[in-house]
């Protein structure tokens, strides 16, 4: 019997050893204190294969040979409700008999208490079977964990701290609901001329005499909008000074707010589904338009808070759609794997060809070294977030406290030097891809007969939903530049270590594991030296005696920073390529049949770093002379 979890040897490597389960299985299952947990590490990793077995089967079975009949079956908008075509709606109500809603929410609110790691592993194998299914699965139990963790940050979760056990937490009747696959949940930010400015969004929160929310305006662009429970951002302060920081960002609040109840056996709607988009792909997600007028809801920790709510969420879907990408990536290697052993040219299978053998070899190389990134990034996120949980409810003396603090910031540093990074790596590499898998199958790939052109259709959005690639490699930059700026003797110390290593590790691919890093170095370094030179020149008439404040304070992103985000994407390359190898690194160090793969990812990655290197150290002023010229006449015209 076919399994998508099985059938993968790279995926095997990381649960049966590329991932530390100890550290994970001991945080969720709060070290064995749980009656109706697991008993030890051993135990609760077979229930977890148990799982990843049965996910990888039923998909193989039940989802992948159906995905043209989903792509055909689009969700219909019925009187103002969404209507599952049966297909759909039998795969889902299938995830809900195996209990996958609740797999990672704890046993007290029906769930089965897994680590969100299992998650993600899974959520690659679904993907792989059809990534628009994985897209709408991940609203459900995603959404009732962010629920979960958002009252646990508000203090409205209470837990018996003797055995990590939940004892009453805000939204629980919501999440249950949730657990039993009657409802799901989904993220509302975009609105008309409101993307990825979130400081434009209009849509409001008031507040009446009694204390109650309600929010009004049109929410577009929302995947799984038809679901019951919105998290729904709202501006809740209003300034009258574009200045004043509420005019922005910090104007902003979370709140969640049920679309509909049921009255008497009825549905209600409190909130309008108002269109299901036609899209290219991903036609088994829906993704809506929304109307809130007046609709009751429930505030997210405090006022103006919406910005950090929402991060949160984000965070999670990046690495989501990571490893949606692996799974869209894996689906379409083995389709351009499979014809091409079979296609026959000139005398051979074109697999044997030079240049088909080649994209394959890339396509592999790349899906692998994107899965090690991600992997990594779920892993220090999860970590992380269960060591709050625990300095929230455990108790424990200040010695631990401060030990487990400073473990948890080293965690979340890791997790979000990559979050960004495999976000835009995988988004870019699965419509490539997807792109290759159309070539390699000639002119079949662009009839609908072997279903690689479904999935470019299905990959181009990866790049576009949940941050688009642009904003990732900002986000990337910005963090990068801005570690170098507060902390300038460190960033020296590591490329000096860097360069060092280079010369004198014992091991061929750690030295070139080293001159990676060192051109990672040279590409960061011209970029804060570029940075640096740009601000003092525009310190032109500032007194002597103010220029301490106008440099070390006074930065301006959009006008400070034009050179660096002019090359963003091409640091967040390099940024991908170094992380990449230095995880593949590790693990040949562990496991020297891992040396093999790391080999393959630096012929490719030495030489495209060297390429973004010279590209960010040659180019760019004439774009931005050309920028400069046309603001300055658009200024005039004004």
């Amino acid at each position: 019997m076919a399994n998508f979890f099985k059938d993968n040897d790279d995926l095997q490597f990381y649960f049966e050893r590329g991932i530390d389960w100890t550290r994970l299985v001991e945080l969720t299952e709060h070290d064995f204190r749980a009656p109706d947990g697991p008993g030890d590490v051993k135990e609760a990793v077979e229930l977890y294969r148990d799982i990843a077995n049965l996910v990888g089967e039923f998909v193989a079975a039940e989802v992948a040979p159906h995905a043209a009949q989903l792509d055909r079956e689009a969700v219909d908008l019925v009187d103002g409700e969404a209507v599952h075509p049966p297909r759909l709606q039998a795969i889902f109500d299938q995830i809900n008999e195996m209990e996958l809603n609740g797999l990672c929410l704890p046993r007290e609110l029906g769930g089965l208490n897994a680590p969100l790691m299992l998650y993600y592993l899974t959520s690659e194998v679904i993907g792989r079977a059809d990534v628009s299914v994985m897209a709408h699965h991940g609203f459900h139990g995603g959404m009732a964990a962010a629920m979960l963790i958002f009252s646990v940050r508000e203090g409205t979760t209470k837990v018996d701290p003797d055995n990590g056990v939940i004892l009453e937490t805000r939204f629980q009747r919501y999440i249950e609901e949730i657990v039993r696959g009657e409802a799901w949940g989904c993220m509302d930010i975009t609105e008309p001329d409101a993307g990825s400015d979130m400081a434009k969004l209009r849509c409001k929160a008031e507040q009446d005499e009694d204390g109650n929310w309600f929010v009004t305006g049109q929410k577009i662009f929302i995947t799984s909008g038809h679901g019951k429970y919105h998290f729904v951002i709202a501006r809740t302060e209003q300034a009258g000074d574009p200045d004043d920081p509420f005019a922005g960002l910090g104007g902003l609040s979370m709140f969640l707010v049920p679309a509909y109840e049921e009255r008497d056996g009825e549905r209600v709607r409190l909130a309008s589904l108002d269109r299901l988009e036609e899209k290219l792909g991903h036609h088994a997600s829906v993704t809506a338009q929304l109307s809130f007028e007046r609709s009751p809801a429930h505030l997210i920790g405090q006022r103006g808070e919406g910005f950090k709510y929402m991060l949160t969420l984000m965070n999670g879907a990046r690495l989501g759609v990571g490893f949606e990408c692996i799974g869209l990536c894996e689906a379409a290697i083995r389709l351009a794997e499979g014809y091409a052993a079979e296609r026959r040219s000139m005398g051979k299978s074109i697999d044997r060809h030079e240049m088909i053998a080649d994209y394959l070899d890339e396509m592999r190389t790349e899906v692998q070294a994107l899965r090690a990134v991600c992997v990594h990034g779920a892993y220090h996120e999860e970590v992380a977030t269960k060591i709050e949980l625990a300095l929230r409810f455990a108790d424990m003396s200040d010695t631990e406290r401060a030990q487990l603090e400073r473990e948890q910031k080293m965690h979340k540093r890791k997790a979000r030097r990559v979050t960004p990074l495999l976000k835009y790596f995988g988004a870019e590499k699965a419509v490539e891809m997807a792109r290759r898998c159309v070539q390699i199958h000639g002119g079949v790939g662009y009839t609908k007969e072997y279903g690689a052109e479904k999935l470019l259709r299905d990959a181009m959005v990866m790049p576009i939903y949940e941050g688009t690639s642009q904003i990732q490699a900002l986000m990337a930059m910005k963090d990068t530049l801005g570690a170098i700026m507060k902390n300038p003797q460190r960033f020296l110390r590591r490329g000096a270590q860097a360069r060092w290593r280079a010369m004198s590790a014992r091991d061929p691919l750690e030295r070139r594991v080293a001159k990676l890093q060192a051109t990672s170095f040279q590409a960061q370094q011209h970029l804060i030296t570029r940075t640096a030179t740009d601000k003092m020149r525009g310190l032109k008439g500032v007194a002597m005696t103010s220029w301490p404040d106008a440099f070390l304070k006074n930065w301006n992103p959009k006008r400070d920073f034009r050179f660096a985000m002019l090359h963003a994407e091409r640091l967040t390359k390099i940024l991908f390529d170094e992380a990449a190898a230095e995880l593949l690194l590790a693990q040949a160090q562990a496991h020297p049949e891992r040396r093999e793969l790391l080999e393959r990812w630096l012929d490719r990655a030495e030489t495209r770093a060297r390429f973004m290197l010279d590209e960010i150290q040659t180019t760019g002023d004439r774009l931005l002379s050309t920028l400069d010229e046309t603001e300055t006449a658009a200024d005039a015209a004004e």
